[in-house]
């Protein structure tokens, strides 16, 4: 993939499926980021000692409690409470496809968000044994979800992702490794915002805000509350 790959970087960015396509070839890991809210919940779910089946569609699973049927959802704050050892099945159009597209291509997975960037940035690190780092912001599909009722679109960038995405490189970034202009630059966008005023006036944010789930934000926009690195392995996302 040459330059679309960003060769030459040990930490590299793109975005979306096309990003997971650029990178997934020439990366030892994957870090999909979707922080409203896939891998937030993710993150949540499994710093309590569950664990987390990302799906396309909402499909009955023996042993996984799909996400909807019962207390725990695609929200943040449903899962604060789940209980050590459950499944949970969670659909999404967004950090799930980017979860199975990644694990596809042979890459080691992770799923990171805000509040585990620096964890996530340690075991991506530590597992890519000096291998490239890819980091995948999910971002949104014009179409789908509020803006529409189509089940796929075409990707709309979500600060909130790109934020993400640049709290993870930023971390790399300090264990010394070289990023791309793409993973630099969103490093210094990370470091130079501040978080709760842009996850809650983006239009992802906005969106979540007007549903009234505004805790979900404040959720999502706790940066290194977690210590949890979520690994997909065999199509299961488990603390690393």
């Amino acid at each position: 993939m040459g330059f679309l790959g960003q060769s030459g970087s040990a930490v590299r960015l793109e975005w979306g499926p096309s990003g997971v396509e650029a990178l997934g070839t020439e990366c030892a890991v994957l870090i999909v980021v979707d922080v409203l809210s896939f891998c937030t919940t993710v993150d949540i779910a499994v710093g309590r000692g569950a664990a987390v089946v990302p799906l396309l569609e909402p499909e009955e699973r023996h042993g996984v409690v799909l996400a909807g049927t019962g207390p725990w959802t695609l929200r943040p704050s449903s899962v604060t409470g789940i209980p050590v050892g459950t499944v949970l099945g969670l659909p999404s159009p967004n950090g799930a496809r980017l979860c199975a597209a990644a694990e596809r291509t042979g890459a080691i997975v992770f799923a990171g968000c805000l509040r585990n960037a620096t964890a996530v940035a340690a075991a991506a690190h530590r597992r890519a044994r000096g291998g490239a780092i890819g980091i995948v912001p999910a971002g949104e599909q014009w179409g789908v979800g509020f803006t529409g009722d189509a089940k796929t679109g075409p990707l709309r960038p979500g600060i909130e992702d790109h934020l993400g995405a640049g709290a993870i490189a930023n971390a790399l970034l300090a264990h010394g490794l070289a990023g791309s202009p793409e993973a630099t630059l969103a490093a210094a966008a990370f470091r130079g915002t501040d978080l709760p005023a842009a996850l809650h006036g983006c239009v992802s944010g906005r969106e979540l805000d007007t549903a009234g789930h505004r805790g979900d934000i404040d959720l999502a926009a706790r940066i290194d509350a977690s210590g949890a690195a979520p690994v997909l392995t065999g199509g299961t996302l488990r603390d690393d």
